[in-house]
């Protein structure tokens, strides 16, 4: 693994896409491709296999302070140049205060079980030379190949940006975000099936399952347990980007194994065994960490994603319909993808209860008026307002583009906006998302915006837009 700020970082290795995704300071490539290796990266110049990629939910192309390193809002899993996957191999029933010495040996990864002051079980693992093995959590260590932070999710809000941009990049004071949250076991040959795990082995190579964490023996005599937080994931019920439904929020254990929901999030009871379900990640697979929920997408599912390129050229095809607003009558334009944070006089706002799309203006308020933001272009507070062409009374917010590719169901048209935050994207991606419960703190389920993270609202969660084209 390559620290960030060493020169090695220049080259990254095969295992790892460095690349931003519509990132605020860099060029980006097409969302729905790999970047190109470095010469004499690979041997032969061959294309690395890519077992597939994660996108962390809630920031709308890139991190609120621009992707760095191996803290981004998207990365790739590739095949590495040498297998580091590891599997159970022996188990020792040893005395808890010996575990320290028992563990010395930092070259071998092993997950300790304390059940007792005096008894504990150290399952050692050993090198397996088919799989390649990818660890995810808060920690910046040199082990942890995708560091994730908390998306900060919100019940009401709007703006282009990603979620909590306000606040630092989206990382709380309090992170519930595990340090080693999980890892993922991906097979090296074909057909390169990836699977989850909770929990990730810190710097000694070691997993510790303390008193007090969930745990237990399983019927084979082996050992098996839950992390406090859990990692919580859900497979869809069908094909992802032909038949979007959303499937059942299911916890991981250490062991891969598939159970229901505790009664509460941390709680030490474990839910119950679900055989016939398993670890294994599919197209449109959710991995909620308890404070951060990725996507997992397949190099067949990003097929149907549009590329960066491929939003560009539907952003232009808006504009040059030249919609108007039809109070204003002025020429509206979806700023570029790029510029996610400041609203574009000629950008297009709407009225998000009917649909209807106008220019900005500063009137139409039901209820008391907010104060003008900075420079007079925005109110602080939207506030409700009356939409000019139906009467009907409800948030006005400006739409923004949703630029992850990755989050799209299709490479449709940009049609419907998400409700109330105003992302723009292709109705089947809105139908498709507001089907689906993301979790919100320690038992609670809400369907939200994927591009900020806003809680949706409404009876579809989504509006369908109505565009004026020019008079003339």
């Amino acid at each position: 693994m390559v620290l960030e700020g060493s020169s090695e970082a220049l080259c990254p290795p095969p295992s790892l896409e460095l690349r931003p995704s519509c990132n605020k300071s860099q060029p980006s490539p097409p969302l729905g491709s790999s970047s190109q290796p470095h010469d004499g990266v690979f041997p032969e110049d061959k294309e690395p296999v890519k077992y597939g990629e994660l996108i962390v939910l809630g920031h709308n192309g890139s991190l609120a302070n621009g992707d760095k390193g191996r803290r981004r809002s998207r990365l790739a899993l590739y095949k590495r140049p040498k297998a580091n996957g590891v599997k159970p191999d022996v188990i020792h029933n040893v005395s808890t205060p010996l575990v320290s010495k028992a563990l010395s040996n930092k070259s071998q990864h092993s997950i300790s079980y304390t059940l007792s002051r005096s008894h504990s079980v150290i399952v050692e693992y050993t090198h397996d030379t088919n799989t390649d093995m990818f660890q995810i959590g808060r920690s910046t260590e040199s082990m942890i190949d995708f560091v994730v932070t908390d998306t900060a999710g919100s019940g009401s809000g709007q703006g282009g940006g990603s979620a909590g941009e306000g606040g630092g990049g989206g990382q709380s004071a309090q992170s519930t975000i595990s340090r080693y949250a999980c890892r993922i076991m991906c097979e090296r040959s074909a057909p390169y099936t990836a699977r989850i795990y909770a929990a990730g082995f810190d710097s000694s190579k070691n997993i510790f399952l303390g008193e007090r964490a969930a745990k237990w023996r399983t019927s084979d005599g082996l050992m098996d347990g839950l992390t406090t937080n859990g990692v919580l994931v859900m497979h869809p019920a069908g094909e992802f980007v032909s038949e979007p439904a959303p499937g059942v929020w299911r916890e991981i254990s250490v062991c891969g194994n598939v159970f229901a929901l505790r009664e509460t999030r941390s709680a030490q009871q474990r839910g119950k065994l679900v055989e016939n379900e398993s670890n294994t990640l599919q197209d449109g697979s959710l991995i909620d960490l308890c404070g951060a929920t990725l996507l997992w997408r397949t190099p067949a599912g990003l097929r149907h994603t549009p590329t960066l390129k491929q939003l560009e050229s539907l952003r232009q095809e808006l504009n040059a319909a030249r919609p108007q607003c039809p109070v204003g009558f002025n020429t509206l334009a979806f700023p570029s993808l790029a510029q996610r944070e400041i609203v574009d006089k000629k950008q297009p706002w709407v009225y998000v209860n009917c649909g209807h799309v106008h220019g900005y203006h500063n009137w139409g308020y039901r209820k008391e008026k907010g104060p003008a933001g900075p420079g007079g272009t925005a109110p602080a507070s939207t506030g409700e307002r009356e939409c000019p062409m139906c009467r009907r009374v409800g948030p006005y917010v400006p739409l923004w583009l949703g630029c992850e590719g990755g989050l799209y169901l299709d490479a449709g048209p940009p049609t419907h906006a998400f409700c109330p935050c105003g992302h723009v994207c292709s109705a089947k991606t809105v139908v498709g998302w507001s089907q689906i419960p993301l979790p919100h703190g320690t038992h609670a389920f809400h369907a939200a915006c994927p591009f900020c993270g806003t809680w949706l609202t409404g009876e579809q969660g989504h509006i369908k837009l109505i565009f004026q084209g020019p008079v003339d």
